[in-house]
C-alpha cells in the first residue's frame, strides 16, 4: 500500500520535503506518494504549514493525522474545521536552534557584552565590568515544554541558577520548578534574566504585563523567543523607559514582520531579531515527520499530539 501524503506548505519546500520524507519512509519499509494536489478524500496524512493553502479540513475524511511544520499550533487549533489528530513539530534541529539562540543571548546579557562594547568604543579601560559567575545569576524560564526543558538543561550545564514555571507541576533534574499563580510570583521575583517559552493560548496571553513586569527585580532582562502575544508591548516599553527592565531581546511579535514604525526598532533597550530563534530545518524536520507517520502506521500513538483542551 502506498500512503498518499499531501504537502500543504510553501512551494519552495515541496521538493526537499518530498524527497527526504519519502526516503526516510522507504527506510522504514513504507511507500509514499507526496504531492500538492491529492484529492482530499484520498489523503492519509497532511504535512501542513499554518500559512499554507488549506483553510477547510472538512473534505479530508480519510486523513489519519495532520503534521504541523511549525512548533506553534495556535493557528491550526483555532481552525474549527480541523478535527483530525494534530501533531506539533518537534525535531532536534528546531530544539537545538532554540537552545543556541537563548544561550547566546543569556550569555550576552550575563557577561555584560554591550557595556564592554560601549566602553571599548570610548577607549575606556573598565576593570569594574567583571561579570559574576553563572551560578550567581538567576535565570527564569516561563514554559517547560520540549523547548523550555531543553533550554533549562543547557543553561544549567553552563552553571546558571535556573528556575522554571509551568501551568502544571513538573520535576526536572537540577531545575527549581514552580507552577500556579504563587509559583509564578516566586519565579518572577528572583529572575534576573527571564526567558519566555510558553505556547500561545488564551490563558497566558500578555502574561508579561505591567503587574508581572513590576514583579521582576530592578534591572532584569527579558528574552522572548516564544510568542509575541505573551508580552504587553506598551507595558514593556514603559518598564524599559523607567529603567525597571534593563533590556529586552525579542524574536517574536504580535504583528510580523514587525512594522517599520514600531518603537521596538528604535528603542535603545530593545534588540529585535526576525523570528529566527528556532526555525524548522528541512534536514531534521523531514526525519521527524517520517518517524511520526511510520509510528502511526505501526500502531503507535501520534507523537507530540496536540491537546485541544489546553491549546498545545
Amino acid at each position: 500500500m502506498t500512503l498518499n501524503i499531501l504537502y500543504a506548505g510553501a512551494a519552495a519546500g515541496f521538493a526537499p520535503y518530498a524527497e527526504a520524507v519519502t526516503r526516510h519512509l522507504a527506510a522504514a519499509g513504507l511507500s509514499a506518494d507526496i504531492a500538492c494536489d491529492h484529492a482530499p478524500e484520498t489523503v492519509d496524512y497532511i504535512i501542513c504549514d499554518p500559512d499554507g493553502p488549506i483553510t477547510d479540513f472538512t473534505p479530508f475524511t480519510r486523513t489519519r493525522a495532520v503534521l504541523n511544520l511549525w512548533a506553534g499550533v495556535e493557528r491550526l487549533v483555532a481552525n474549527p474545521t480541523l478535527t483530525q489528530p494534530l501533531a506539533r513539530m518537534v525535531d532536534p534541529g528546531l530544539t537545538q536552534g532554540m537552545v543556541e539562540w537563548v544561550a547566546g543571548h543569556v550569555l550576552r546579557h550575563h557577561l555584560g557584552i554591550d557595556a564592554q562594547r560601549e566602553a571599548a568604543a570610548k577607549a575606556e579601560w573598565r576593570e569594574d565590568l567583571v561579570p559574576p559567575l553563572a551560578q550567581e545569576r538567576a535565570v527564569g524560564i516561563l514554559g517547560l515544554g520540549v523547548l523550555g526543558t531543553a533550554v533549562a538543561g543547557a543553561l544549567r550545564t553552563l552553571g546558571f541558577a535556573v528556575s522554571g514555571w509551568s501551568r502544571r507541576a513538573k520535576t526536572l533534574p537540577g531545575i527549581l520548578c514552580h507552577h500556579g499563580s504563587e509559583g509564578l510570583a516566586t519565579l518572577l521575583g528572583s529572575s534576573e534574566i527571564l526567558v519566555l517559552l510558553l505556547p500561545e493560548t488564551p490563558a497566558p496571553r500578555a502574561i508579561l504585563n505591567r503587574e508581572t513586569l513590576n514583579a521582576l527585580p530592578a534591572g532584569a532582562v527579558v528574552l522572548n523567543p516564544g510568542r509575541g502575544p505573551l508580552i504587553d508591548d506598551a507595558a514593556l516599553l514603559a518598564a524599559l523607559d523607567r529603567g525597571h527592565i534593563a533590556h529586552a531581546t525579542l524574536d517574536v511579535f504580535c504583528v510580523e514582520p514587525l512594522p517599520q514604525d514600531h518603537p521596538f526598532w528604535r528603542h535603545p533597550g530593545v534588540t529585535v531579531t526576525p523570528h529566527i530563534a528556532s526555525a524548522t530545518r528541512q534536514s531534521t524536520a523531514a526525519r521527524a515527520l517520517a518517524e511520526n507517520i511510520a509510528g502511526v502506521e505501526r500502531g503507535a500513538p501520534l507523537a507530540h499530539a496536540v491537546d485541544r483542551g489546553h491549546g498545545y
